[in-house]
C-alpha cells in the first residue's frame, strides 16, 4: 500500500510539474479532462488556459492537448483559435461552457447573446496527423421569433438544418432541409481563425455559419 501511495504521489507530482513547465506565463487553468484521444488506450489530458495575453474580446484562451511519450509529458496539439475569448458570449460574457471526452472525440461546448442567444458544440477527432473538426451542431434565436437548430457533419458532408418560426409575420414559415456539403477541412488550429465560414442550403436559400 505504501509503494503504491508513493508511486501515485510521483506520478502525480511529475505531471504537475511537467504540465507547469508547458503552462503559458500567467496564464489560470479553466479546465482539464482526460481520455483516450489517439486510440492507443492510453489517455491524453486537454487542458484551457486563461491566459495573460488580451484579445478584442478579452483575455485570450489557450487549449493544449498533453500527451505522455518516454515518462514525459509534452505537447501534442495546441491552439488559440478554439476557444473564444474571455468575453465573447457578449452580454453573457464568458462563452467557454465546458468540454469532454467520449469514444476518442474531443467536444467543446461555447455560447452567448443576449435576448438573441447562440450556442454551439465542436467535435474534433485525431486524424491524419492533427485534430479535425468533424462535427459541428448549433442553436440559434429567440423566443417568440424563431430557433434554429444546425447539425453538421463534417465526416460525411450531412448537414441537417430546422428553423421553427413563432412570429411568421416576420420571419415566415418554419423551414427544414437535409444537405450534402463535402469538402470542408476545419482543425484546431484555424477554427475560428477567420470570419466565420457560410454555406447556403440550395433550397431554402438559408445561410449557416459555423
Amino acid at each position: 500500500m505504501k509503494k503504491t501511495l508513493f508511486t501515485l504521489f510521483s506520478s502525480i507530482s511529475v505531471f504537475c510539474f511537467a504540465q507547469k513547465e508547458l503552462q503559458p506565463a500567467g496564464s489560470e487553468i479553466i479546465e482539464t479532462v482526460e481520455g483516450d484521444l489517439d486510440g492507443d488506450r492510453i489517455p491524453e489530458r486537454v487542458v484551457i488556459y486563461n491566459t495573460a495575453d488580451e484579445g478584442e474580446l478579452g483575455k485570450i484562451r489557450e487549449i493544449q492537448i498533453l500527451k505522455k511519450s518516454g515518462g514525459t509529458w509534452m505537447i501534442l496539439s495546441k491552439s488559440r483559435n478554439a476557444v473564444l475569448e474571455s468575453a465573447g458570449g457578449g452580454m453573457m460574457g464568458d462563452p467557454y461552457q465546458g468540454m469532454a471526452i467520449s469514444k476518442g472525440i474531443l467536444s467543446i461546448t461555447q455560447a452567448g447573446g443576449s435576448s438573441w442567444k447562440w450556442g454551439y458544440t465542436d467535435k474534433y477527432r485525431f486524424q491524419n496527423g492533427h485534430f479535425e473538426l468533424i462535427g459541428y451542431s448549433s442553436e440559434f434565436g429567440r423566443p417568440g421569433d424563431y430557433w434554429t437548430e444546425v447539425d453538421f457533419n463534417l465526416s460525411t458532408g450531412q448537414l441537417n438544418y430546422k428553423k421553427e418560426v413563432e412570429n411568421t409575420k416576420e420571419y415566415g414559415t418554419s423551414k427544414q432541409e437535409t444537405s450534402i456539403k463535402k469538402g470542408i477541412k476545419i482543425d484546431l488550429q484555424n477554427r475560428n481563425q477567420d470570419e466565420q465560414r457560410k454555406i447556403v442550403l440550395p433550397k431554402t436559400k438559408e445561410e449557416v455559419y459555423f
